[in-house]
């Protein structure tokens, strides 16, 4: 069914892309406005500052590209991305232990985000329906103001300014978004929840020497809160080389001091709760300079229950919510959503205003459980200021006990990777056998209440 005959998406980031490859199946013509200019290859972009650092695909993510673009996975596989067991390939210890290793039965890739947000453009680029106009700046919406619609974009291109009319306008340019600033200044009232983390993130592409030994493709060592603030990753990405990401929480780190050398950089891995990053990375020879990435608080706007919007703008990606990156779930949420979306366009009874408020309330339910579940592990830290969501306590005790538990019962730890990777609901670890291990746990004279 032809919804119109032209959508336009604001950012071509990988929310936009995604958003774009749906609304291509519905409209007549797609554009995306993105403002950074066009790449010759798989390089970080300028409006991606966290496109440097360690990104993670959950499995719901990987699939749910997989079902969008046919073949991607392989083609990720083939130009050099990493294939790993999702058990057995990585090393992860949380909250005090490692998690048990396994050949289990869900693979997953490692790469860089610019890997893996270039060959989602190639693909982009062979929609013939779609266009990708770069270096565009959009200065402000075209608003017929006795109809309440969103009816194009204004762009500035070079020293001119061009209109662009559209049945359609996505806005996927991130956090501080045009709809934000535009929506404030026209007193439309978006309830947002904040929450304060101070997040800093460091970032250096290096080399390792060559290690027999090495039985991982990537190994994390997490903070065990509130006495531990930092934490830190190594992942091997294409061509050989491994990104190490260092992550504090409420400015924990010292960015002068972190800047100051390669030395200096891998020095951090000296506070972390094990010195097994450590011991990978005295000997390492550093490949790029060091990227930093600061995260002052994660926001989620709460477009689902917004009562005045204008109608013909949709807002997607990190638009709507900026989830803490530490738990790399913002790629697949913008998957899930773009699912949604796709979903919700099929539906022939439906206009398209109401399948923007469709999609919005499904954006809803999608970020829920997940805020939720990061939010719980944020309030861990004393500092952390924000809403803090009911029976916080007793779900941090539940949630550690899971993580704890992960480092001994299979069963329990593979419950735990589906919810993690958003194949199930955070329910599913609610089951009486998973409830049972966590009460014998919690109850017996070997373990300690945590």
């Amino acid at each position: 069914m032809l919804r119109g005959e032209k959508a336009v998406v604001i950012g071509g980031g990988i929310a936009g892309k995604l958003a774009a490859r749906v609304l291509a199946d519905s409209f007549k013509k797609v554009i995306i406005l993105e403002r950074d200019s066009e790449s010759d290859g798989p390089t970080p972009r300028k409006g991606a500052p966290q496109g440097k650092h360690i990104h993670a695909l959950l499995f719901a993510g990987a699939n749910g590209l997989e079902r969008l673009f046919p073949g991607i996975m392989e083609t990720f596989n083939t130009s050099g991305a990493v294939k790993i067991n999702a058990t057995k390939d990585i090393a992860w210890f949380h909250h005090g232990v490692w998690k048990l290793r396994f050949n289990g039965d869900y693979t997953t890739i490692l790469q860089t985000r610019p890997h893996l947000e270039w060959h989602i453009e190639q693909y982009i680029k062979g929609i013939p329906n779609v266009t990708i106009k770069y270096s565009q700046t959009v200065r402000e919406f075209l608003f017929a103001k006795e109809e309440n619609r969103i009816t194009g974009v204004e762009i500035a291109d070079g020293e001119t300014r061009k209109n662009i009319h559209a049945d359609f306008v996505v806005d996927a340019s991130g956090v501080s978004s045009l709809s934000s600033k535009w929506l404030m200044k026209r007193e439309v009232h978006i309830p947002v929840e904040k929450v304060k983390i101070d997040l800093s993130y460091f970032t250096k592409t290096l080399e390792l020497p060559d290690n027999p030994d090495r039985d991982w493709a990537i190994k994390l060592v997490y903070p065990t809160p509130p006495f531990e603030k930092i934490g830190g990753g190594i992942s091997r990405v294409e061509g050989n080389r491994y990104l190490v990401t260092f992550m504090g929480y409420h400015n924990e780190l010292n960015e002068k001091e972190v800047l100051k050398s390669d030395d200096s950089f891998i020095e951090i891995a000296r506070k972390l709760p094990k010195l097994d990053l450590y011991h990978e990375l005295k000997d390492a020879t550093a490949l790029s300079s060091t990227s930093t990435f600061r995260v002052p608080d994660i926001t989620r706007k709460r477009m689902d229950k917004v009562n005045d919007m204008p109608n013909g703008l949709l807002m997607i990606g990190d638009t709507i919510c900026r989830i803490d990156p530490f738990f790399g779930q913002g790629m697949s949420i913008a998957v899930l959503e773009a699912l949604a979306l796709e979903n919700l366009l099929t539906d022939q009874n439906s206009s398209n205003q109401q399948i923007i408020e469709k999609f919005h309330e499904e954006t809803g339910k999608i970020i829920s459980p997940i805020w939720n579940m990061v939010i719980t592990e944020d309030f861990r830290y004393p500092d952390t200021v924000g809403k803090k969501p009911a029976g916080l306590l007793i779900q941090q005790w539940y949630a550690k006990n899971i993580f704890l538990l992960s480092s001994e019962n299979k069963y329990v730890y593979q419950s735990f990777i589906r919810v993690m990777h958003l194949l199930g609901p955070t329910s599913a670890l609610m089951r009486p056998g998973i409830v049972k291990s966590v009460l014998k746990r919690t109850f017996t004279k070997d373990h300690k209440i945590h």
